[in-house]
């Protein structure tokens, strides 16, 4: 019997795109709230058909069996910080028996591997919706920060290159480099006030700035005058360019008063 992979992919194919939305919609709304946000950025895959087989060799599963790999379908959850990360399980606990089901997790920080590998694993079920009725699949979510994932990426590359056997020289240089990398992500927390202020106030002041430019454009669609437009235009540039934050949010007020009386005008026109 010929194993249909392309069908039995679908699903998994599925649920990574899903979860990836969720997971950046929940990004999202923290950045729409102006808070800090424990997820920096999101990415999913399907493991390879020859890595699948390859684990099935290694863990001696038949084909028929292959649905009890836990990591087919893999989601990883990149933080700033170290954190960050019992944030986001939290997030993730809040909702197991709603929209997924945690079976299981492994802390690989505390808990570090031999080789030096750090990362939280939360092994869950999770329902899609097939053209052919429901299926429960199971997904890895990986949550680290930047410099776990750096790490953990260039230590993947070298166990393909070594098929598995890496030399005890790299071994030894892997180690060192992931308690650097800790040390990093430690160092980091320590200032984690500092860090969460200076991009609230970015982010602050790049909504503040598309706010501006969005009322700009109110007042040319509510027919302003083309001088009137160039002189708002030009005092938007010159705030820009001196960065001053508070000038920028009185001028936002003043063209939330301008776009008003265009309103009102436009209004008692017709």
């Amino acid at each position: 019997m010929i194993f249909n992979w392309k069908c039995f992919l679908i699903p998994y194919e599925q649920a990574v795109e899903e979860l990836k939305i969720k997971f950046r919609s929940i990004r999202n709304e923290f950045k729409k709230m102006d808070e800090y946000s424990p997820i920096e950025f999101v990415t999913g895959r399907v493991k390879q058909i020859s890595s699948i087989l390859e684990k099935c060799d290694r863990m001696m599963l038949p084909l028929d069996r292959v649905e009890e790999l836990e990591d087919i379908a893999g989601i990883r959850i990149m933080c700033q910080l170290v954190d960050d990360i019992e944030t986001v399980v939290n997030l993730i606990r809040d909702r197991d028996g709603k929209d997924l089901e945690i079976m299981y997790e492994k802390d690989y920080i505390t808990n570090l591997k031999e080789s030096g590998y750090r990362s939280y694993h939360m092994i869950i079920k999770y329902t899609v919706q097939t053209a052919i009725g429901e299926r429960e699949i199971l997904v890895e979510l990986q949550i680290r920060t930047l410099a776990m994932n750096f790490w953990a990426t260039i230590e993947h590359s070298l166990n393909y290159k070594f098929n598995e056997n890496l030399p005890e020289d790299i071994r030894q240089r892997l180690k060192n480099a992931s308690e650097a990398a800790f040390l990093l992500d430690k160092e980091m927390s320590k200032i984690k006030d500092e860090i969460m202020d200076s991009q609230g106030l970015f982010h602050k002041r790049s909504t503040s700035v598309e706010e501006v430019l969005n009322r700009i454009q109110d007042l040319y669609l509510l027919q302003m005058s083309h001088d009137q437009l160039e002189l708002i235009r030009k005092r938007f540039w010159d705030i820009k360019r001196s960065k001053d934050f508070d000038a920028m949010n009185k001028l936002k007020e003043e063209l939330d008063e301008l776009i008003k009386i265009k309103r009102e005008e436009f209004e008692n026109s017709k």
